[in-house]
């Protein structure tokens, strides 16, 4: 990090009304960032005053537009101010054609803010003309028209995001019985039914999956060992996929009939093998253990 940016990341969001900024800012949000939309633009070095008190660098995701008159007079002034205090603050800038504007506002039904009592088209052109100065300014300027929002989320990440930057995926791996029904946050869902059972085992009943005796009673069948190794497999491949999509978090659930025993031991044995493949959040829970 140089000198002149050691204090923090200032995203700008603006643009035209249902460009996607409100997906933009979720997706900086999502990815670290303190996320503030519709901030006056006067009140930026106030907010960056405050903060800096912490002594963290920080990352700060403000949503602007036309809706505040003083934004054109003032943007200058305050965005060079920040960067003087010792932020980088890089400016976004979104639109999208007047027909797929148009149509996006008739499928919200919302009016637009500069023309609340109708006249779209007139409202529109109004707040290009208005917008035109940051537009000039801007450091990434993003044509939504054919974008759907992952495709926009994905584009604001890698374009201004530095990879070092980007927040890497949460996950979670899951152990569920299917008698106390599906977990409602789970991604992918990896039946173990198929598995010998050690309910059935006098012994291993009153034990549950993290008990070695247990573990060792699952892992010793080939069928067990083959599904780890595929779902492991099957895991690494699909991680940066999901983490290139610009999700954040990812919950893998395994099952099995009451999730005390199957499910908790491959559990388990794949949280261990992420450990070491995996350098990201990793959480292994347990549902249904009791």
């Amino acid at each position: 990090m140089n000198e002149r940016t050691k204090e923090g990341l200032i995203v700008v969001v603006t643009g035209l009304s249902g460009s996607g900024k409100s997906s933009a800012l979720k997706s900086l949000e999502d990815h670290g960032f303190l996320a503030i939309d519709n901030l006056p633009v006067l009140l930026l070095p106030v907010l960056l005053t405050l903060r800096k008190q912490s002594g963290d660098f920080i990352r700060l995701a403000v949503g602007m537009d036309a809706r505040e008159s003083d934004l054109v007079r003032h943007h200058a002034k305050v965005f060079q101010e920040a960067r003087e205090m010792g932020y980088e603050l890089k400016l976004l800038f979104l639109e999208a054609a007047d027909q797929i504007l148009v149509k996006r506002f008739s499928e919200t039904r919302r009016a637009h803010p500069l023309a609340p009592d109708g006249g779209l088209v007139s409202a529109i052109g109004m707040e290009r003309e208005r917008l035109a100065p940051l537009r000039r300014e801007s450091d990434l300027i993003v044509d939504t028209s054919d974008l759907t929002a992952p495709g926009l989320r994905e584009l604001v990440l890698k374009r201004l995001l530095d990879s070092g930057e980007r927040r890497s995926l949460s996950v979670e791996v899951l152990s569920f019985g299917f008698k106390n029904g599906l977990p409602p946050e789970a991604d992918l869902i990896m039946d173990v039914r198929f598995l010998p059972n050690p309910f059935y085992v006098a012994r291993l009943r009153h034990l549950d999956g993290r008990d070695r005796d247990v573990n060792d009673y699952v892992m010793s069948f080939s069928e067990s060992r083959d599904f780890l190794n595929k779902l492991h497999d099957l895991v690494l491949f699909l991680l940066p996929l999901y983490q290139n999509s610009g999700k954040s978090y990812l919950t893998i659930a395994v099952g099995c009939t009451g999730g005390q025993h199957r499910s908790v031991a491959i559990a388990v044995q794949l949280w261990e093998r992420m450990k070491e493949d995996y350098r990201g959040s990793l959480v292994l829970r347990h549902r249904d253990v009791v």
